[in-house]
């Protein structure tokens, strides 16, 4: 495909990835003896802190009556659905408790499962492991629902926000994305729209456009834009090096299936940030910012950028992806053009290769080469 060709969108049946944590609430969402509810790729979760405080995730629906579980009561170890009393472990899904059955019943309750996956909480998050839409506790197609002999997969460690020093600060923002995961991942790492959606005094102009020129290379399930010095034409990164006194570096990596991490380093000072765009979904996603820093904690001017500037700049984009949903409705092709909306490409070319890698068995092949260096005007 050259690079001024239109590109089809997506599979719509293969949008959603598969096999990898997503952040289903923040952390301070989720307290006490309370049930939460969650919707991730379409698959409706209940979660809650059992009375340790550690967190679980359900799938809400009842495998008896298909009744929300969300709707039940929760005692700190079992959830027990309101339409017939039946109680499922907290963590795993097992039952525990039919209360109509009779004391000759046959039934196994133990047998019988709820959905549950695997949950972990870091930076403020509380992950969800996706392997499937129906939980680990499921068996594959052909085998009554709800009944699970095999043993629950394991699940690699939940993502964590790379720090560089014992004491730090950290903050969070969200918001939600009416589209598809698609549209707002490759609006995440699109590198030439900033001049135009984001001008203010505070970011940049239109007057600002420069060339720029960016090395890249691969990482695994994603790829990297090399150490370089942050934009010279962004108010705030003018404002970091005057802070620091000190040259900085950035790094910035996508990594599959929705992570866009991002380091800035200036001698002792850093600040190390991750953005998500998670499909909870087909048509909306919610984007989840969080940043952690050592830059002066006795001045709040990075707070200040963050909790003050940083929701400007996401109500933006967000204005944005609302206004293109208009147009999506009439027009889902895309046109990715040159080293500007490489990127984008790479993203749709590691997706492919993740899905057939999942398909075949074999290792990924990695469709990125590197090191390249692509050029653009922003």
């Amino acid at each position: 495909m050259s690079d001024n060709t239109p590109s089809q969108p997506s599979d719509p049946t293969s949008d959603m990835l598969w096999g990898f944590w997503y952040p289903a609430l923040r952390s301070d969402q989720l307290r006490g003896g309370k049930l939460e509810r969650a919707m991730l790729l379409e698959v409706p979760l209940v979660l809650g802190r059992d009375a340790a405080g550690k967190p679980f995730a359900l799938r809400d629906v009842c495998p008896h009556r298909a009744f929300p579980l969300s709707f039940g009561r929760f005692d700190g170890a079992s959830v027990e659905c309101a339409y017939h009393g039946w109680q499922f472990d907290a963590h795993t899904g097992q039952c525990r408790h039919i209360p109509s059955l009779t004391s000759d019943s046959k039934l196994k309750c133990d047998r019988i499962y709820a959905g549950s996956f695997p949950c972990e909480e870091r930076d403020g998050y509380v992950w969800v492991f996706m392997a499937n839409p129906e939980g680990r506790n499921f068996t594959s197609a052909g085998t009554s629902a709800g009944i699970a002999p095999n043993a629950a997969p394991s699940a690699p460690p939940a993502p964590e926000l790379p720090t560089f020093s014992a004491g730090y600060q950290i903050s969070h923002l969200w918001a939600d994305l009416p589209c598809s995961v698609d549209h707002g991942i490759i609006g995440l790492m699109d590198p030439a729209h900033g001049p135009f959606v984001h001008q203010a005094w505070w970011w940049r102009s239109r007057r600002s456009i420069r060339d720029k020129a960016k090395q890249f290379e691969p990482i695994p399930n994603g790829f990297r834009m090399s150490p370089h010095a942050p934009s010279s034409n962004s108010a705030p990164y003018k404002l970091l090096k005057l802070i620091t006194g000190e040259p900085a570096t950035t790094t910035i990596d996508f990594v599959l299936p929705n992570q866009r991490f991002e380091q800035i380093r200036a001698g002792k000072y850093w600040l190390s940030s991750r953005t998500t765009v998670t499909p909870m979904r087909r048509d909306l996603c919610r984007l989840d910012f969080v940043a952690a820093w050592n830059i002066l904690p006795w001045f709040p001017v990075v707070s200040f950028i963050i909790h003050v500037l940083g929701p400007r700049f996401i109500r933006q984009d967000t204005e944005v992806i609302e206004k293109q949903a208009l147009g999506l409705k009439y027009e889902d092709r895309m046109m990715l053009v040159d080293d500007a909306d490489r990127q984008a490409r790479w993203y749709f070319e590691l997706k492919a290769a993740h899905l057939e890698s999942q398909r075949t068995g074999a290792p990924m092949r990695h469709p990125v080469s590197g090191p390249i260096t692509l050029r653009w005007r922003s």
